[in-house]
């Protein structure tokens, strides 16, 4: 037999890198069955038959579906983080970043399980009181707190109005993106990319400098 011919050699993973990855796979597990079926559709057995593994893995990694949600809304802002960080974000224009921001958010409404589970296990998370509601306020807070930083940013340059209050700005912005998010879950015929071009036309009209103010403002 030729060297050629020889079978390929097989890496074998740690212990530490199959159970990432089986986590990896539970929650991608959840949040297509969520997104796909529905909140109350994804239980732990589904999860594990859904990840390709045994049906009780997700209840033995996680312990109640209720960890596996936390887990899930813990990796989808890590997600989004990931996402501020890969884009550049922090070194564009801050109106410029947030625009971009707004347009990524459209795009995974239309392509991505993920942003589309994130609302929908919210809305559940809300209306039924869970426990959950916590880990969507913290999340909830990072984001506003990247939305305030941004503002404050352009604040310090010139390019965002300075009377233009950071945090209830930030809350805006958040509550638009929330209710487009919402709106698209509740039609998914929305032109999500319309609403998103709006959006953003309306942030800048609302925070931007007005060429007037710019004038005097060189005085």
């Amino acid at each position: 037999m030729s060297d050629t011919a020889r079978a390929p050699v097989r890496i074998r993973r740690s212990q530490a890198e199959r159970r990432e990855e089986s986590e990896r796979q539970l929650m991608a597990a959840t949040m297509a069955i969520v997104a796909t079926r529905g909140v109350s559709a994804a239980t732990l057995d589904a999860i594990g038959e859904e990840a390709g593994y045994s049906r009780g893995l997700a209840a033995k990694k996680f312990g109640s579906k209720v960890a596996v949600m936390e887990a899930v809304i813990a990796h989808l802002q890590r997600q989004r983080e990931e996402i501020i960080a890969a884009e550049h974000l922090n070194e564009m224009p801050a109106l410029d970043a947030i625009g971009h921001f707004i347009e990524q958010l459209a795009r995974e409404l239309r392509r991505e399980y993920s942003r589309r589970a994130y609302v929908m296990l919210m809305a559940s998370a809300v209306a039924d009181a869970s426990p959950m509601s916590e880990a969507f306020a913290a999340s909830n807070d990072r984001w506003l707190a990247w939305l305030e930083d941004t503002i404050r940013r352009g604040q310090r340059v010139g390019s965002i109005r300075p009377e233009a209050d950071p945090s209830a700005s930030a809350l805006m912005i958040g509550s638009l993106l929330l209710g487009m998010s919402m709106q698209w879950l509740v039609n998914p015929k929305t032109d999500i990319d319309l609403i998103a071009k709006s959006s953003i036309a309306a942030i800048r009209q609302s925070l931007s400098i007005q060429p007037k103010q710019q004038k005097g403002a060189r005085r």
